[in-house]
Order: C-alpha cells, then structure tokens, then sequence
C-alpha cells in the first residue's frame, strides 16, 4: 500500500479498510493486518470513522527513501512470475532466492506489490482449502437425525471443568443420552454413542448424527464405532458454530435455566444430579417454542398430533363463541412436519 508515512488517495484507504476486515473475519489480528499493509493501525480507524475520508496525517509527501524503483519493480514480477516461483507464495519466494544469494524484497512488499498489480490470488499448486456447508439432513420422525456436543460445566478447581456430552434428536428435541465426565475423550465419546443407540433401539443406517470437528468428534475410535454401528456422519465446519445449532440452543436453555449454578459444581456427582434434573424438565415439561409448544417427549412419543389438534378446537370454539374479537383464522396449531439441519441459503431465507 506504499510506506510508512505516505499519503494514501481515498480508493487506496477504502481498500486498505476492506484487506484489513477481511483478514480479521479470516482469523487475523488487525494490527497484524495493518502491520503487513504498512500502515497504523489508528489511522486505519480514523479512515473507517470517516468512511475513507481524507487521510489525516501529516507526514513526508515525498516517496520514503526505500521504496523500490521502477527497475527494482519490474524485476521483482519478473521473478515471482517466472516458471520457477509462480505457484509459490511470497512467503516461499523470498527465502528460497536467498539461499540462491538473490534479495529483492521483503515478503511483504512481495505482497504488497502483488497485490496492487492484482496477481494476489492462490498461487501454489495444491489446491486451496474450501469448508463447505455441511449438506442439509432433513428429519421427517423421530431418531433419523442426532445432534451432539460437549459444553463445560465449572469445577471447584479453578481452570479445570466437568465436560457434559449430550445427544440430542433433532426433529422432537429430545434428550436422548447424556453424560458427565471430568475429561474430554473419543473413547468416552464412542461408549456413549454405542450405549444410546443401545437403549434407542437403533438399526444399522437409520441415524444421521451431526457434530463439531473436535478431536472427541472425529477420533478413530470414534469414527470407526460410527462405522460398526451403521451410523452416517456429519460435521460442521471448523470455527462455525451455527452449523450446529441445536445442541448450541441446547446448552444456552440448560445455562440460562434459573435453577443453574451460579458456583462450581462441588463434585462430580452434583453436578451429575443437577444435569439429571435438567434433562427431565426438558424432555417432559418444557413447552418448546420450535415444536408448537409441546414438550420433545410428546413430539418424540407421537403424543403431538392428539395435543395440538385439542388445541386447535379449542380455539375454534373461541372464535365461534366471540367472532368479532378474530381478524382472520385461528392460530395455526398443525405439528411440524419436517425438521431441516443446516438448511440451504435460500432455504433459510424463504423461511425468515
């Protein structure tokens, strides 16, 4: 972007403003950013509160005494184009003309270079990591798509948690296992999903189950159980967490119920007891807000339909009774249908 110290025109602040964003949502600091750019971090900020107005600092407006010349600059496309360096990144290009005696710039005036003559894409030959979104599961009934994470609960011993594993299903809601151990482990993990299935009653390929890509989640022995067990795995992309969103609304209910600590769990075993607790409310008397308000264990049992349809004549009653108190059709009170895990884009749109 030029040097420390040079004025910048308004397009070149509004590109430095948007380089600098987009390497933050990619997981950088902004001073390393700005760092790379050549450029103050403050003034950066001062440039976005000023929607890329005029650049407030004062400084040499002749160009810095180190920048390259146009020889200097025609020689270094030159050579980061040629045959031997062109699938390589500024980062492998510099080094490796060192070691042929050859220095012509810093890796980041390579960059920087690079960058205003648009040749800035991925330059090496393997291909570039893409995380894709999941595919959508949908779930039509109970037990076709599980959902499961592990949240920490606080321990008595600052810095060290108890770790809850809980599986959910994602079309009724409900809790279909749970455990609490003091680590965290593939192993732990692979016992409870076999347990589970166990108790659930599950056939081989009948079950969908959708995690994060944490090391309990994607182990070895963790995938090979899945395998044994018939059972199709689903993962969200690292560092998104709304690709599982159900067990992240899960364990926000389970935090933010009145009754959850406001100290450490003193044991193991309290806090045990205490997840046991939750997990009855939730199941059984937890009007859920997604579901018609029923509870996942009417949803999960097939108690929905009688529920709902009794509601539903209720309110028509009502209306019969008081018509001029009702604008149009009674509320709606028709149990969902499907229940979609990650849906499309537009998907998402259409029903927002």
């Amino acid at each position: 972007m030029g040097g420390r110290g040079r004025r910048h025109g308004i397009e070149e602040r509004l590109e430095v403003i948007a380089l600098v964003d987009e390497a933050h949502r990619n997981g950088a600091r902004r001073a390393e950013a700005c760092k790379i750019l050549e450029v103050s971090s403050r003034a950066v900020e001062r440039w976005r509160v000023a929607g890329g107005g005029e650049d407030g600092r004062k400084g040499p407006k002749t160009p810095p005494p180190n920048k390259l010349s146009k020889v200097e600059r025609k020689r270094l496309l030159k050579t980061v184009n040629s045959s031997k360096y062109r699938d390589l990144s500024p980062k492998q290009i510099v080094p490796k003309l060192a070691d042929t005696g050859v220095y012509i710039a810093s890796e980041s005036t390579v960059y920087r270079v690079l960058r205003k003559e648009g040749l800035l894409n991925h330059r090496e030959s393997s291909r570039p990591r893409v995380n894709s979104r999941p595919a959508p599961l949908v779930a039509t009934g109970p037990n076709q798509v599980w959902s499961w994470d592990i949240t920490f609960l606080p321990s008595p011993v600052k810095g060290m948690f108890f770790y809850l594993y809980m599986v959910m299903d994602v079309w009724s809601r409900k809790i279909v296992g749970w455990e609490v151990h003091s680590f965290e482990s593939m192993e732990l993990s692979s016992r409870m999903i076999t347990r589970v299935c166990e108790e659930q009653g599950i056939d081989e390929n009948q079950i969908y189950l959708h995690s994060d890509n944490g090391g309990p989640m994607k182990g070895a022995t963790m995938l090979a159980t899945l395998q044994k067990l018939g059972i199709v795995a689903s993962f969200s992309r690292p560092q998104v967490s709304d690709d599982n969103p159900y067990s992240e609304a899960l364990f926000r209910t389970l935090k933010y119920r009145p009754e959850y600590p406001r100290k450490p769990f003193a044991s193991i075993e309290a806090a045990i007891d205490w997840v046991a607790g939750f997990v009855i409310w939730y199941n059984s008397q937890h009007l859920h807000s997604a579901i018609k308000f029923v509870t996942p264990d009417d949803r999960h049992y097939g108690y929905e339909e009688t529920i709902l349809r009794r509601r539903k004549a209720v309110y028509e009653r009502a209306k019969k009774k008081t018509p001029n108190r009702w604008s149009g059709e009674t509320r709606n009170w028709e149990p969902l249908k499907t229940v979609v895990l990650n849906p499309e884009k537009s998907s998402v749109e259409e029903a927002a």
